[in-house]
C-alpha cells in the first residue's frame, strides 16, 4: 500500500470521527430541546415557581444564575489575569516556580464536588455565613482560577513575542510594556477564556449544592442591598441556580410537572452555553481583527 492510499484511508477515517462527533453533539442538543419545547416562553423564562403545584417559570433561578455568573467573574478575573501575567512576564524559571505550576495542574484537576465540600468547609462553615451567594461565587472561582491562569499566560506569552522586545527598545518600561502593548494584544485569547468560563459557571451545579444552597425566596427588586438578605442583589442569601434547580426537580419532584419543568430548564440551560460559546468566538475574532487591523 503506497503512501497516496494510506493518506487517503486516515483522511476518510478522521472525517469520519469528526462527523460522529458532530453528529452526537447535533442529536444531543435536539433530543434536549424537542423535550423542554415551549422553554422559550415569557412565563415560563419569568415566572417564578409554585410549590406542590402545577405550572410556575425558571425566573428567580435565572436571575441567581446570571448574578452568581457576575460575581464569580469578578472575582476570578483579576487573579486569573493577574496570575497569567505573573507567569508569563516576572516569573523566573526554578523551583517556586516549578510547585505554582503543580498547584495549578492540581486544582485544574480537582472534582467540582470536590470544590463543593472545601467550600462548605471554609465559606459555609467557617465563616458562618450559612448558605450564600457569595459562598458559591467564591467557590465557583476556584475552580474556574487554573484555566483563567493558563489562557491568560499563554495569551500574554504569544502576543509577546512579537511586540516585547520592540517596545522595551523604544524606552518603556516594563509595566508600560505589558499593559500598554501586550495586554491590549492578548485580549482576544483572553477575553475568550473569560466567555467559556462564564458558560462553566452557568451550567455548574455540584460546586453550588454544598455552598450556595437550594432555595429560591420570591425577589423583590425594590430593596437594593449587597448586605440586606431581603435583597435579590445581597450576596449573603441563599440563592438556587438554574443547574441546582434541575438537579432537584430531578431528585425530589415536589411539583406534579417537575419532569416537564426540568427537561424546559435543560433547555434553557444548553441553550445559554451554546451562546456563551459561541459569542466567545465572535467577540475573540472581532476584537483580533480590530487590534490586527484585518477585516
Amino acid at each position: 500500500m503506497n503512501a497516496k492510499i494510506k493518506d487517503r484511508i486516515w483522511t476518510m477515517v478522521l472525517y469520519g470521527i469528526s462527523g460522529f462527533v458532530i453528529v452526537l453533539l447535533v442529536a444531543l442538543i435536539s433530543y434536549i430541546l424537542i423535550k423542554g419545547n415551549g422553554f422559550y416562553k415569557p412565563s415560563f423564562l419569568f415566572g417564578n415557581a409554585k410549590f406542590a403545584q402545577a405550572g410556575g417559570g425558571i425566573g428567580p433561578q435565572l436571575f441567581n444564575s446570571f448574578y452568581m455568573l457576575v460575581v464569580a467573574l469578578v472575582i476570578s478575573v483579576p487573579f486569573g489575569v493577574g496570575a497569567g501575567i505573573y507567569l508569563s512576564e516576572y516569573a523566573k524559571e526554578g523551583i517556586l516556580l516549578s510547585i505554582i505550576r503543580l498547584c495549578i495542574e492540581t486544582m485544574a484537576s480537582l472534582p467540582s464536588i470536590v470544590v463543593g465540600l472545601f467550600g462548605l468547609l471554609i465559606f459555609v462553615s467557617m465563616t458562618n455565613w450559612g448558605f450564600t451567594l457569595f459562598a458559591g461565587a467564591l467557590s465557583i472561582s476556584v475552580l474556574n482560577l487554573p484555566a483563567l491562569t493558563r489562557v491568560s499566560e499563554n495569551a500574554i506569552s504569544d502576543a509577546s513575542k512579537s511586540v516585547k522586545e520592540a517596545s522595551l527598545g523604544l524606552g518603556a518600561t516594563r509595566w508600560q510594556t505589558i499593559s500598554k502593548i501586550v495586554l491590549p494584544s492578548a485580549i482576544p485569547q483572553i477575553l475568550t477564556g473569560i466567555i467559556l468560563a462564564a458558560g462553566r459557571i452557568f451550567g455548574e451545579a455540584a460546586a453550588l449544592l454544598y455552598t450556595a444552597g437550594m432555595s429560591a425566596p420570591k425577589l423583590d427588586f425594590t430593596t437594593v442591598s449587597l448586605s440586606n438578605s431581603a435583597s435579590p442583589f445581597s450576596l449573603f442569601r441563599p440563592a438556587e441556580t438554574l443547574a441546582v434547580y434541575i438537579w432537584k426537580l430531578n431528585s425530589e419532584g415536589m411539583v406534579p410537572d417537575a419532569a416537564q419543568i426540568a427537561n424546559k430548564s435543560s433547555a434553557v440551560l444548553i441553550v445559554m452555553v451554546l451562546l456563551f460559546n459561541v459569542l466567545a468566538r465572535i467577540l475573540g475574532k472581532r476584537i483580533y481583527e480590530s487590534y490586527t487591523g484585518k477585516k
